[in-house]
């Protein structure tokens, strides 16, 4: 059966201009992003349109204003009368899909990704550390040498993308061991990402912990639309496990391949990338989908038109 699909992308599809067409044309997106700002006690209006890079990225920063461009997008898509059937975000887009299913507010969205962004950025820089991409399809090999040589504390599986691509995350010197011998062994190619901390690892506990406890004062109710979670690659509707799924996020592997599996049934219907980047589009073909599937880029209001008129 077709259906239509909205993902939404985490940290690291931001570009310093991004969304500059809604601040222009959407009162309630410049509100979202108002909001976002006494919550960081940042201009993030002024971030986003002029930089700079460093505090554009500061985590902090970037994940409330993230989800802020996502919803704006959103808020647009669904105004020409394209709705989901279902949705899913990557790791932080956990939260604009969230909202997108009706199982939180917008504004509660806001305030959930600048409580995240603030407690993840703490733990960071307690425990310093980051991420290494891999494109590789020995995996098993990888993971297995990985779990022989090293103690979770010091590298994770962080993100399972697609059948030939993933991230690891954790200790600089973990991380940079582990891509010496990946290369050495010719098993495929690295690359350290731009990131400010060692996402989805056992490193975040504290801000597991912290956010776990605050989530509990977030009003969640049953979403409208289904949603699949990063850390089972499953469906949940049940608000205190969607709570308990959105904290363990911060410490448990992105399961993406999985969840995508969860819409093959489904994989000839149209799909929506909304906020910044093509990350996940480049994603949904290296799991296979794109040729029966319809993906459209839904990071700007031109975007928004040319989904309304092909999709």
């Amino acid at each position: 059966m077709a259906m239509n699909v909205f993902l939404f992308p985490g940290q690291g599809a931001q570009e310093i201009g991004m969304a500059a067409d809604l601040f222009k044309a959407d009162a309630a997106f410049r509100g979202l992003v108002q909001r976002a700002s006494e919550r960081t006690g940042t201009d993030l209006e002024k971030i986003c349109l002029r930089g700079p890079e460093r505090e554009l990225t500061r985590t902090r920063n970037l994940q409330p204003l993230l989800t802020c461009v996502s919803l704006g997008y959103l808020s647009h898509l669904e105004g020409k009368g394209i709705h989901a059937d279902q949705v899913l975000g990557h790791s932080l887009g956990e939260i604009a899909a969230l909202a997108a299913a009706g199982a939180i507010s917008l504004e509660t969205a806001v305030d959930l990704a600048a409580k995240r962004g603030e407690l993840m950025e703490a733990a960071a820089a307690r425990s310093p550390g980051g991420m290494t991409a891999v494109i590789s399809h020995e995996r098993e090999k990888i993971l297995g040498w990985l779990t022989q040589n090293f103690s979770p504390a010091k590298i994770v599986l962080a993100n399972d993308n697609a059948p030939g691509q993933f991230v690891l995350s954790g200790d600089l010197a973990a991380l940079e061991q582990a891509a010496q011998w990946i290369t050495a062994g010719k098993l495929g190619q690295c690359r350290r990402l731009a990131v400010a901390g060692p996402w989805h690892s056992p490193l975040m506990e504290p801000a597991r912990q912290a956010f776990a406890a605050w989530l509990e004062t977030a009003a969640f109710q049953p979403p409208r639309v289904p949603m699949i979670f990063n850390v089972t690659g499953a469906a949940e509707n049940r608000p205190q496990e969607m709570r308990q799924l959105v904290a363990r996020n911060l410490v448990e592997p992105v399961r993406w391949r999985a969840a995508l599996e969860r819409l093959r049934d489904g994989a000839s219907g149209s799909w929506y990338e909304v906020g910044p980047g093509r990350v996940l589009a480049g994603l949904a073909r290296a799991n296979g989908f794109g040729e029966t599937t319809k993906i459209f880029p839904v990071n700007n209001l031109r975007g928004v038109e040319f989904a309304t008129r092909v999709g």
